[in-house]
C-alpha cells in the first residue's frame, strides 16, 4: 500500500483479508495507487497478486511447468474519472479484472471479472476461486477482455460500505477534474 491514504485502501484491505481467510493470501506484490492514463487523466487502481500454484518464488522449474498458475494471478481494480471515455478509455466508475502473469513479469490481456465494481469481499473471493479452477476463462484482445466459459452472470453482491467508497472515489475524481 502507498504511504498516502487513497479512497480504495480500506476496500482493498478488506478484499485481501477475505482472500487470506479463504487460503489465497495475496503476495507482497499487492498495492494501491493513483495512476495516469495517457499521461493526462488520473485514475485509482489496485493490484492484488495471488500465487494459487505456490510457484512464484520456487526455483523448481518442474513444479512450475506443471502448475496451473506458474507465475501467478493478478486481480485488478480500477476507478476511472470517465474524462477519457471519448478516447476509448473506461467510463466513470469501478471495474474488476483479472490477468495471468507471464514468466517475464508482464501479464496476459486483462479480462473482466464477473463481479460488481464495488463487489463484496466474498464475491471477489468466489470469482477468484472460479478463475483459479478455470470455470471462468480469460478473454483476449479479440473479444475485448470478456470472460469465456462462464454463463453464471454477476457473482455476489456489493460491499456493505460501497456507498462510502463510492462517495470517496467521486470526491477524489472531482478533485482531479478541478486541477
Amino acid at each position: 500500500m502507498t504511504t498516502r491514504q487513497l479512497p480504495q485502501d480500506p476496500y482493498i484491505e478488506a478484499i485481501g483479508d477475505a482472500l487470506t481467510t479463504a487460503g489465497l493470501a495475496p503476495t507482497d506484490y499487492t498495492f494501491t495507487e493513483d495512476s495516469e492514463t495517457r499521461g493526462t487523466y488520473c485514475y485509482l487502481s489496485a493490484v492484488i497478486t495471488l500465487d494459487p500454484s505456490g510457484t512464484i518464488a520456487s526455483d523448481d522449474e518442474t513444479a512450475r511447468d506443471g502448475a496451473a498458475w506458474p507465475h501467478g494471478l493478478l486481480l485488478l481494480w480500477e476507478w476511472h474519472t470517465g474524462a477519457e471515455a471519448d478516447q476509448g478509455e473506461p467510463q466513470r466508475g469501478p471495474v474488476w479484472q483479472f490477468a495471468e502473469l507471464k514468466d517475464d513479469g508482464s501479464n496476459e490481456y486483462p479480462t473482466d471479472l464477473p463481479v460488481l465494481g464495488y463487489a463484496s469481499p466474498a464475491a471477489v473471493v468466489e470469482a477468484a476461486q472460479k478463475v483459479i479452477a478455470r470455470e471462468i476463462l480469460p478473454g483476449d484482445s479479440f473479444n475485448f477482455g470478456q470472460w469465456r466459459g462462464w454463463d453464471g452472470g454477476i457473482i455476489g453482491d456489493a460491499w456493505e460500505r460501497h456507498a462510502e467508497l463510492d462517495a470517496a472515489c467521486e470526491a477524489w475524481g472531482n478533485d482531479e477534474a478541478s486541477e
